[in-house]
């Protein structure tokens, strides 16, 4: 078949401060693409907000420019991603009534910790998949019933923001099962509303969306979303899934024992399994992608926003941008710090503890370290962490043999090999594919019946490189990782109380823990 009879698919992935749109053709080439962006306000402490009508606008921005530099070739689908856990409070009109609530709002932590701490806080963990934190919907709706009643009184619906955005494409009040499976509100055994959950948070069934399938398809757009995107009236919308499950599709880590390590300004490793589960510790998320994947893993929030703080505390005299000195002051100290450890917490911290106690701390401190040494803990922290989620996917009882990376971070050779080494594996990394973008126009051809399944974007990807582990440090980072656990309960009671004397602690913080994409 000629590239121009290749049928094409547009991806839209709305993320926390952008949303991308992405042209793919069936043979996996990418044809046109564009960004629109859009603020994250943070107007009180804890809380991290969006207008749903900018995020709207944004969206249909990205479109129109992608079916615009198509130069008149057919769209055969709309397919969605989106960033997961947002919520937002609609009219009985279906009007919005609160801002879009993101994942980065942590003003639900009270509630988030008391779930969690409830006798039935682990089972509700693994029966919805989602963990007890105040990322999740489930807390935060808690969170608006006691302290906004009146306004919960006013709310018809709550929905997340692709909710809202297919509403106003399409006319549609659907969630799709990925997205539902991270609000802590879904049975992922039932594919349901989860009657506990619900209870919880004080919310009926019928102010929820419809739950539906990940390739179920919408069989057009309003007249207004049509002129607004250009296109067709009658073009397929594939709901598609959430932003973590398609990542890993996007990079074709979706057969079992291939995981997916995202790191940029945050970071996350997930791996594709065949039926639902999590850890009997609850370390780590399950989320849906298609009816026979699921996606296990955990979210970290400290990734490279890390070394930008190593930068500004350490090393301001290296000026803005000064990325590559800060990587190589790092490669001059040992592997493994000379037993220094950073515990990389600085905007708390999710996988694989869920809690919103944790602060950052250096530990091991000695005369003889130096500032190379203090940044190289720092890098080596984000990659412990990372290798903690390992540890409890493992204990979830899945296979990871095999992880292919991707994330700006990734570009660091130190970076890389130094994951290669914390993980103790091999990892692969792809040659510029367009992540969750990507695989929401894959997962559209799947709806659609143009790609025989999924299963084929482990071959469409190119693997460009592939780093391995070096036998000695890998040994090294393998004898500290217990240390570093350990480290974390040590640190608890030390926590709690930080968290109770802030209040009354002189703090001058500048806007570097601003919130982050996983």
């Amino acid at each position: 078949m000629s590239t121009e009879q290749r049928p094409v698919v547009v991806g839209v992935d709305i993320g926390t401060t952008s949303t991308k749109a992405v042209a793919f053709d069936t043979a996996g080439d990418l044809l046109a693409s564009h960004s629109a962006g859009y603020e994250l306000y943070e107007p009180h402490p804890g809380h991290a907000v969006q207008d749903p009508q900018e995020i709207l606008a944004a969206v249909l921005e990205a479109v129109r420019r992608v079916v615009d530099d198509l130069d008149g070739r057919p769209v055969a689908a709309l397919s969605f991603s989106a960033a997961m856990h947002s919520l937002i409070g609609l009219s009985p009109t279906m009007q919005p009534l609160t801002e879009v609530v993101t994942w980065a709002d942590t003003r639900s932590s009270v509630q988030a910790q008391r779930l969690r701490a409830a006798p039935g806080g682990l089972a509700l963990h693994r029966r919805t998949g989602t963990p007890l934190h105040p990322m999740s919907p489930l807390p935060k709706l808690v969170w608006f019933h006691e302290q906004e009643p009146k306004l919960c009184e006013r709310v018809g619906f709550w929905v997340g923001i692709k909710e809202y955005v297919l509403l106003r494409l399409c006319g549609a009040l659907v969630v799709d099962h990925s997205i539902a499976s991270a609000t802590g509100l879904m049975n992922m055994f039932t594919l349901q509303w989860d009657g506990e959950a619900l209870a919880e948070a004080g919310i009926l069934p019928e102010q929820l969306p419809e739950l539906v399938p990940t390739t179920h398809v919408l069989p057009g757009l309003t007249p207004d979303g049509a002129g607004a995107t250009g296109l067709p009236p009658t073009t397929p919308v594939v709901v598609g899934a959430s932003d973590g499950p398609l990542a890993n599709l996007g990079v074709g880590a979706v057969r079992p024992g291939v995981a997916a390590c995202s790191i940029g300004t945050s970071g996350a490793l997930r791996v594709a399994v065949e039926q639902p589960a999590v850890d009997p510790l609850g370390g780590v998320f399950c989320y849906a992608l298609t009816p026979t994947r699921w996606v296990v893993g955990g979210a970290i929030n400290n990734g490279g926003v890390v070394l930008g703080w190593a930068g500004d505390a350490l090393a301001p005299d290296l000026g803005d941008g000064a990325e590559e000195e800060l990587l190589a002051l790092a490669a001059r100290a040992p592997v493994g710090s000379g037993g220094l450890l950073m515990l990389p917490y600085l905007l708390s911290e999710r996988a694989p503890h869920w809690s919103s106690l944790p602060r950052g701390a250096y530990v091991g401190l000695t005369r003889g370290h130096r500032r190379e040494h203090l940044i190289r803990a720092s890098l080596e922290g984000v990659c412990l962490q990372l290798a903690l989620v390992l540890g409890s996917m493992r204990a979830a009882g899945l296979e990871v043999s095999r992880v292919r990376a991707t994330g700006g971070v990734m570009r660091s050779p130190l970076w890389r090999q130094m994951l290669a080494d914390a993980l103790g594996m091999e990892i692969e990394f792809a040659h510029g594919q367009e992540g969750s973008g990507f695989g929401a126009a894959l997962l559209g051809m799947e709806a659609l019946g143009l790609i025989e399944s999924i299963d084929v974007v482990a071959d469409m990807v190119d693997i460009e490189y592939t780093v391995r582990p070096q036998p000695s440090a890998a040994a090294v980072y393998a004898s500290l990782l217990p240390v570093f656990s350990e480290l974390y309960d040590a640190m608890v009671p030390a926590f709690t109380s930080l968290r109770r004397l802030a209040p009354s602690l002189p703090m001058e913080i500048g806007d570097g823990d601003g919130p982050t994409t996983a």
